[in-house]
């Protein structure tokens, strides 16, 4: 349920795809420890890292059943949205159709958000009765301020692709037939770097 292929005649440019349409593409724990394995793993070998997902959803977040058994409260989510973070090429959120729940760690700690029209963002932890991740809330102030932070995590309000793009929660539309397209014309020069000279960049990014 969780795709890994390997693009460039050296295998720099990975996409990493979510594929349980069926099921909105929500998330087991088990889906969650293949995709920390996979970013994990990714660290020395890969330049640039997209996240996608099959079908109209990227990803409802936790299943359901298995949220009810713990999952929601799992530190495995931190440990997927750490090792994003910590990916020191460029990561790409390549969003096909709407991120809810805990697939927003996800989302927020890549470097770049591109979406299709029609996608929507939202994290409804108050009305469920949890808590975001641990480094959700900073990541989401650091895009969108403290005030907009607390519209999605307190107001539980779904951000369409406009609102999105206005806020600096995405950073880009793209059609669907073109997200992966963009997302390698975005990476171009990365793709095309010294590694050192990538992650130095990334680094001083981070400020």
């Amino acid at each position: 349920m969780i795709r890994l292929d390997k693009h460039d005649s050296d295998d720099k440019f990975w996409v990493v795809t979510i594929d349980r349409p069926d099921k909105a593409n929500s998330l087991t724990e088990a889906m969650l420890v293949e995709l920390a394995r996979i970013v994990e793993s990714a660290q020395e070998s890969a330049r640039v890292l997209v996240l996608t997902g099959a079908g109209e959803v990227f990803s409802a977040g936790a299943d359901l059943e298995a949220a009810r058994a713990g999952l929601a409260t799992s530190a495995v989510w931190e440990r997927l949205s750490a090792a994003i973070a910590g990916f020191p090429g460029l990561s790409i959120a390549a969003l096909n159709g709407t991120v809810a729940g805990g697939a927003m760690g996800m989302v927020l700690a890549c470097d770049l958000r591109i979406a299709v029209p029609g996608a929507r963002a939202f994290y409804p932890v108050m009305k469920l009765g949890f808590l975001p991740q641990p480094s959700d809330p900073k990541r989401l102030i650091s895009l969108v301020g403290p005030a907009r932070a607390k519209m999605i995590l307190m107001g539980g309000q779904k951000i369409d692709h406009d609102e999105a793009i206005l806020w600096g929660l995405f950073d880009r539309i793209a059609a669907p037939d073109a997200l992966l397209d963009t997302a390698r014309e975005i990476a171009a020069d990365v793709l095309n770097a010294d590694y050192l000279h990538a992650a130095t960049i990334k680094g001083m990014c981070r400020g």
